[in-house]
């Protein structure tokens, strides 16, 4: 297995930044020690739709939630699908399980922690999407290695994903935009579904905006929207 992939903490922190942010106030606590461990992801064993929602489902994998809008959109979208989300910073969890909680979503399981984890515990051909929206872009190239669009992590979400299951990549960083065409130009196993350049420049539908890309909107940076398909 490659080192990236290793369960070996120091290596997998090295994906992903700090873990907490502003102190929780008393009702974000609550949702941490209440509504948390209802719906966590099991920490050991095989992961799958029949394990988490009682039926075999198609499944939805979003890798670094941020707080949680996307997720909690497409899950209230598709109430018959399930969905799993990880998300290392606790603040961001926190947002989700409002989301959760709100929307009464109970098609939803999450994970405190590192997505590769998760995801190598998901039997291959397993999932109908997987999501990477506005990850770290590590822009510093000896900080290259860190970032999720690499060889292994790409090899592992082939490898999860359904014949014909969709992998959705956002981003508004031009170093990692650059970083990620490169990793995916070469791959026989991804099909990019873009015809022409307003193909990866529009948000498609059921794409909601996140803070993230709001955020990065009233900066004056652009933001491109990749879709590809699993052959």
């Amino acid at each position: 297995m490659p080192a990236l992939l290793s369960r070996d903490p120091t290596t997998l922190n090295r994906l992903y930044g700090r873990r907490a942010g502003h102190k929780l106030r008393i009702g974000q606590s609550e949702l941490i020690e209440q509504l948390l461990p209802a719906i966590a992801v099991p920490e050991d064993g095989p992961i799958t739709a029949d394990r988490l929602f009682g039926d075999d489902r198609p499944l939805h994998f979003e890798i670094g939630f941020g707080s949680g809008e996307h997720l909690a959109y497409r899950a209230d979208m598709l109430p018959d699908h399930g969905f799993i989300g990880c998300e290392p910073f606790l603040n961001g969890v926190v947002g989700a399980l409002g989301h959760v909680r709100d929307g009464q979503l109970g098609n939803v399981r999450l994970h405190m922690g590192n997505a590769l984890e998760v995801l190598a515990r998901i039997p291959d051909g397993s999932l109908s999407f997987v999501y990477l929206l506005h990850p770290d872009p590590w822009p510093k190239l000896r900080h290259a290695k860190r970032r999720m669009m690499n060889k292994g992590p790409v090899d592992m979400i082939a490898a999860k994903l359904k014949p014909g299951g969709e992998f959705r990549f956002g981003t508004d960083h031009p170093v990692y935009l650059r970083w990620a065409l490169m990793i995916m130009k070469d791959r026989q196993d991804f099909e990019w579904l873009a015809q022409e350049p307003k193909d990866f420049m529009t948000r498609p539908g059921g794409w909601p905006e996140t803070r993230y890309e709001a955020k990065a909107r009233r900066k004056g940076h652009e933001v491109w929207y990749f879709r590809y398909r699993r052959v």
